[in-house]
C-alpha cells in the first residue's frame, strides 16, 4: 500500500473531495485525521473510514482559526504521535462573481479559508516535521491557481496564492526534508460543482463544454492521483503544480 504506516491530516473532510481523499488514504493504509466545520458532514466520512476498516480521529475545526488549529494539531499528535502528511483541501467560492461583484466580508471569507487557513496549519505542523526531516504537504489549489475563468475573482486570486506559497515553502524547507505540491483539480463532481451545474450556471455550462475530454473529473480519480503525490514513490515532485483536469486548462 502506497501510505502504509503514515498518518496523514486531511482538512474540508466533510464532502467532497476531502471525503474521497480520507477513504483513498485510508485504504492505501494511512491512519486518517480529518477536520472540518461540517459536524454531521465529518461523522458520515469517519463512519465510511471505518467501514474499509480504517483508522480515523475527527476533530472539528475551523482552519481560518488559529486556536482551532492548534487543538486541532495537539490531538492529532496526541492520538498518533506525529503527522506526516497533511492535505490542505478546505476551501470555499463565492459563486462565480466578478471583482465588482463580491462583497469586502465574501473576499476576507474566502482568502481566511483558502490562504490563511494553509498558512496556519502549515506552520503548526512544521517545527514537528522539521524535527525528524521529513513531511509532506498536498496543497488543493486547482486549475483556477493556474489560469482564470474557472471561479470568482477571490477564489482566482486564493488559488493562485495557494500555488505560490507551496513553491515558496519548497524553496524554503526542501533541504530540511519537506515536500510540497499544489494539487490542482479542474471541474470536478462535487456537490458544490454538481449544484452549479443542475442550476444551469452559465459559467458552469461554459466549463464543462471547455473539458477536451467531455466530462467532469470524479472525486476519486483526483483522490488516487493525491495520494500517489503524498507517497513515497512521489519524492522527487516537489514545489510544482500538478494539473488533473481533462485537459480543460489547455483551452
Amino acid at each position: 500500500m502506497l501510505l502504509e504506516e503514515k498518518v496523514a491530516l486531511i482538512t474540508g473532510a466533510a464532502s467532497g473531495l476531502g471525503r474521497a481523499q480520507a477513504i483513498e488514504y485510508a485504504k492505501e493504509g494511512a491512519k486518517i485525521v480529518i477536520t472540518d466545520v461540517n459536524e454531521s458532514g465529518l461523522a458520515e466520512t469517519e463512519k465510511l473510514i471505518k467501514d474499509i476498516n480504517g483508522t480515523a480521529l475527527s476533530v472539528i475545526a475551523d482552519v481560518s482559526n488559529k486556536e482551532d488549529v492548534h487543538k486541532l494539531v495537539n490531538k492529532a499528535i496526541e492520538e498518533f504521535e506525529t503527522v506526516d502528511i497533511c492535505v490542505n483541501n478546505a476551501a470555499i467560492l463565492a459563486d462565480f462573481k466578478a471583482s465588482l461583484d463580491i462583497t469586502e466580508e465574501e473576499w476576507d471569507r474566502i482568502m481566511a479559508v483558502n490562504v490563511k487557513g494553509v498558512y496556519l496549519l502549515t506552520n503548526e505542523l512544521l517545527p514537528y516535521m522539521l524535527e525528524k526531516k521529513k513531511g509532506t504537504f498536498i496543497n488543493i489549489a486547482s486549475i483556477g491557481g493556474t489560469i482564470a475563468g474557472v471561479g470568482d475573482a477571490a477564489y482566482i486570486t486564493s488559488k493562485h496564492a495557494v500555488v505560490g506559497y507551496t513553491k515558496q515553502l519548497t524553496f524554503s524547507y526542501a533541504k530540511d526534508g519537506i515536500r510540497a505540491v499544489s494539487l490542482c483539480p479542474g471541474l470536478v463532481d462535487t456537490p458544490m460543482v454538481r449544484y452549479a451545474i443542475e442550476q444551469e450556471h452559465p459559467a458552469a455550462a461554459r466549463q464543462v463544454a471547455s473539458i477536451p475530454s467531455g466530462r467532469v473529473g470524479s472525486p476519486e480519480e483526483v483522490a488516487a492521483f493525491s495520494a500517489f503525490l503524498a507517497s513515497d514513490k512521489a519524492q522527487h515532485i516537489n514545489g510544482v503544480e500538478m494539473k488533473i483536469d481533462g485537459g480543460q486548462s489547455i483551452g
